[in-house]
């Protein structure tokens, strides 16, 4: 018998992205070396090896975020306990705002993502630094 899904993936996003902060491609372009922002990149190494990423963003692949962010779990990064504002991308701004909207939900804030995520990023010419 097939599953009867009740809640769609196209659905979750629309409604993240009515509770989260999205920031046009052409703004996140000039957060590259703020110092009051993390750019969190949750693509997997794959991803990453494939098409490079943004010039110093972290990489959280995005199985980890939750372990990541918590500062009471065994996999906690000292990352993201800083006075700076997250901001988080993907490929095409799905998982990153999924990911924002966990995030702030878990406590972390300020918490945004990036429009068009790394795909509308390589489109508007944003630098992007390789990956070995």
């Amino acid at each position: 018998m097939a599953q009867t899904i009740t809640k769609h993936v196209k659905d979750m996003v629309a409604q993240a992205n009515t509770q989260i902060e999205t920031i046009p491609t052409a703004d996140a372009i000039n957060l590259v070396g703020n110092e009051d922002h993390v750019i969190v990149d949750l693509r997997d190494p794959r991803e990453l090896k494939r098409g490079g990423k943004i010039p110093g963003a972290f990489s959280c692949p995005r199985g980890m975020l939750e372990f990541w962010i918590d500062p009471a779990s065994p996999y906690h990064k000292d990352i993201f306990n800083q006075d700076k504002k997250y901001v988080f991308y993907c490929a095409s701004a799905w998982r990153s705002a999924l990911s924002a909207q966990l995030a702030q939900d878990m406590g972390l804030k300020p918490v945004a993502h990036i429009e068009g995520g790394f795909g509308a990023w390589v489109k508007a010419d944003g630098p992007v630094e390789a990956v070995d």
